[in-house]
């Protein structure tokens, strides 16, 4: 039984050296160089090339590289359980990364350090908004709920599935989305991204959102119709947009985004993987599999998450 790395364009080496103090006893290989591929029974893989699937007859376990799987449900894969990584640190990061954007922006904090750049003293209130809205209540949504409610937010949450937890108000559905989005001064977006998610920040949830709002995507680019929020922020249909994620990373320099003037962008560090956390939860499932038991943290392949 064999390990394969498959994360094409991507250095691998400290993974893989990181793996092999962890399981001093496997064969670990990194995709293309493979000698033996029906020894392959264990495969961690992130936007696996098409048909690599196809030469190793033998995986019995799949894990993804990140939080997400969706760099791996669009591929043709084996039917096999597929994992994702579980990072408790990622989830506290990712609720920092929120909360922190927010304050920033009901404290004016890019409005004053505008004013420093053109020496002018012109002293404001912090903006009245507290109605956070967030889309996805998975582990990362929790966590970002919990430090936004410490913080005096009052948040809701809109997700597939009916839900309850002390002080947080549920939406469901078509309606509710919409119903969610004209109470949210800010809006953020944590969806993994399925079929049904892809393109769900769209002109129509603009309009439903109130015109001094702000967006947050913090979930996949592919959740964004790009066109749809230039003319959003273009009209001022809301006010702003806090952007982490993009349909291609990194972002094209000639990308209409980097000269919209009310949209902040960050190169995808809203929440970083730690390595060791990674290496761990690999080694663990790929033991799991070796012996026959099942692995930790897998997802539901038919609804994508």
């Amino acid at each position: 039984m064999s390990l394969l790395i498959v994360i094409p364009n991507r250095n691998t080496q400290a993974l893989q050296e990181k793996l092999s103090e962890a399981l001093p006893n496997e064969v670990i290989e990194v995709w293309p160089d493979i000698k033996e591929p029906e020894q392959v029974e264990f495969v961690l893989a992130w936007l696996p090339p098409e048909g690599v699937w196809q030469s190793l007859p033998n995986v019995k376990g799949i894990s993804s590289f990140g939080a997400g799987v969706d760099g791996l449900l669009s591929a043709a894969l084996p039917d096999v359980p597929i994992a994702r990584i579980v990072d408790p640190n990622l989830a506290f990061d990712m609720g920092q990364y929120i909360l922190g954007h927010i304050l920033a922006w009901k404290l004016r904090l890019l409005q004053y350090r505008q004013q420093q750049n053109e020496r002018r003293w012109y002293p404001k209130r912090a903006h009245r908004a507290i109605n956070v809205g967030i889309l996805g209540y998975g582990q990362l949504g929790q966590e970002a709920a919990r430090q936004l409610t410490l913080n005096g937010f009052a948040v809701s949450a809109w997700s597939r599935n009916e839900k309850q937890a002390e002080g947080i108000n549920f939406y469901y559905g078509e309606t509710g989305l919409y119903q969610m989005a004209e109470q949210c001064d800010f809006l953020v977006c944590l969806l993994p991204l399925t079929d049904q998610t892809t393109g769900i920040l769209n002109q129509r949830l603009f309009s439903a959102m109130p015109n001094h709002s702000v967006l947050i995507n913090v979930g996949r680019g592919k959740h964004l119709v790009e066109a749809d929020l230039l003319e959003a922020l273009h009209t001022l249909q809301i006010a702003h947009a806090i952007l982490d994620v993009f349909h291609t990373e990194p972002l094209p320099e000639e990308h209409p985004f980097w000269q919209q003037n009310n949209l902040t962008i960050t190169p995808h560090v809203s929440a970083l993987t730690d390595i060791n956390t990674v290496v761990k939860q690999i080694a663990h499932n790929y033991m799991q599999v070796k012996n026959s038991e099942p692995m930790c943290h897998c997802i539901d392949a038919k609804k994508g998450y």
